[in-house]
């Protein structure tokens, strides 16, 4: 039975439910597994298929949009169905998801598995990993000053 988990992160309402090990995801279903640091994500495809960017290989090489098995997928960890909107049908979402087999553009700030995934799915490609990522300095840098410079939180003069 799948577990909800809600996620507070998001600008947009969405939620990942956690796929049992002999369950079959959704068709066109977005597919989340973790990683040592991100999330990696796919777009199943039917037949324990999914299609995603394989991203950087040893020596940071650039990886294609491939179809692989969910097992492969998946690499020995968990896998989630991340339920957030869609702009096309299922069928139109795989069709798009595997028009880019093949496809040897990933960059990792700017066209990585997520942004794959919100394009098949949503006609965006953005990803929020890098948007966390993005904003985190702003985020500390606020923070600090709230904490040193606001309100006399912290004096810079020894008395």
């Amino acid at each position: 039975m799948a577990r909800n988990i809600r996620r507070s992160d998001e600008r947009v309402s969405s939620y990942d439910s956690v796929l049992g090990s002999a369950e079959e995801p959704p068709f066109a279903a977005h597919l989340v597994t973790p990683r040592a640091l991100y999330t990696h994500h796919g777009i199943y495809v039917g037949n324990g298929r999914v299609v995603h960017y394989r991203g950087l290989e040893g020596g940071w090489r650039r990886g294609p949009v491939e179809e692989v098995s969910l097992k492969r997928f998946a690499c020995g960890r968990s896998v989630r169905v991340r339920h957030d909107s869609r702009r096309f049908d299922r069928t139109e979402v795989v069709a798009r998801a595997r028009s880019r087999l093949g496809e040897l553009g990933y960059r990792l700030l700017t066209n990585n598995c997520e942004h794959f995934c919100a394009w098949a799915l949503q006609g965006e490609s953005r990803s929020r990993q890098v948007e966390c990522l993005r904003d985190a300095p702003l985020a500390l840098w606020r923070a600090l000053r709230a904490v040193c410079f606001v309100g006399g939180g912290l004096s810079l003069v020894r008395r």
